[in-house]
């Protein structure tokens, strides 16, 4: 079935308007017509199986015919730290951290980022990224839009995802470390018998982290996690973190 994310001031009791971005993308793109039906998906997690009443040349209105609630996400929420990779990755991430359920995405600027300025992430390549989540959100069915927080320093992000009684974290290390995935779930378990509220996972650029990023996050009791020999591509080692850890944290439903 065909899903579209629209904002929830678009609705009005048992009737849909669409206009301007939404409207266009609908009926321009997909080609709905009057009769047609599809779900509606808005930010207060519900969705509405709607039928087409009414177009015109810019607007459309629909008709309510049932509303359901999706489920929100399962706590501990997951969310990816990522170093500024080369944009066709970070828009592959993006998509795919979406349609996995991560809660949030933070980008950071490392000593080995693709990017280390934020002057060379221009609007247009945010606004890819908000609608990259859209696209997705609809694709999936997912009842929230995922967060894209601000780009930040280093600096700036050890302070947002220090570890708390609530949260715990590690980070994506390609160099030598006897802590595989598996041992580090145990080991936060054990620590945790109350439960976690966050897990933060954090994944450096193409060219990893530099050795002093190693020591501070070490510093902040952050583990250095191994996926094995084989040299993982950045979106590759972030799709298999978020996908091992929804599968041990019981988040897969």
């Amino acid at each position: 079935m065909r899903r579209y994310w629209i904002e929830k001031k678009d609705l009005f009791g048992d009737q849909v308007n669409f206009s301007g971005e939404v409207f266009h993308h609908i009926f321009d793109v997909c080609r709905q017509e009057i009769g047609s039906k599809f779900e509606v998906l808005t930010e207060d997690s519900k969705a509405y199986f709607v039928e087409v009443s009414y177009v015109s040349k810019k607007s459309a209105t629909a008709r309510v015919l049932e509303e359901r609630i999706i489920p929100a996400l399962k706590e501990p929420h997951l969310h990816l730290a990522l170093s500024v990779s080369r944009f066709p990755v970070m828009d592959a991430v993006m998509e795919k951290s979406v349609e996995m359920g991560v809660k949030s995405i933070l980008p950071f600027f490392s000593d080995y980022s693709f990017v280390r300025s934020g002057e060379k992430i221009s609007s247009n390549k945010t606004d890819r990224w908000d609608k990259i989540v859209r696209s997705a959100t609809q694709q999936s069915g997912r009842g929230d839009l995922m967060s894209i927080r601000p780009v930040v320093s280093f600096e700036n992000l050890t302070q947002l995802i220090n570890p708390s009684p609530s949260s715990a974290g590690l980070f994506a290390y390609e160099g030598p470390s006897t802590l595989g995935i598996k041992d580090y779930v145990s080991r936060i378990k054990a620590q945790h018998p109350q439960g976690l509220k966050d897990i933060w996972i954090i994944v450096g650029s193409e060219g990893g982290f530099s050795q002093r990023e190693v020591e501070i996050f070490q510093g902040l009791g952050l583990h250095p996690v191994t996926l094995g020999t084989q040299v993982l591509r950045v979106e590759t080692a972030c799709m298999a973190l978020v996908s091992v850890l929804k599968y041990d944290f019981d988040l897969m439903c």
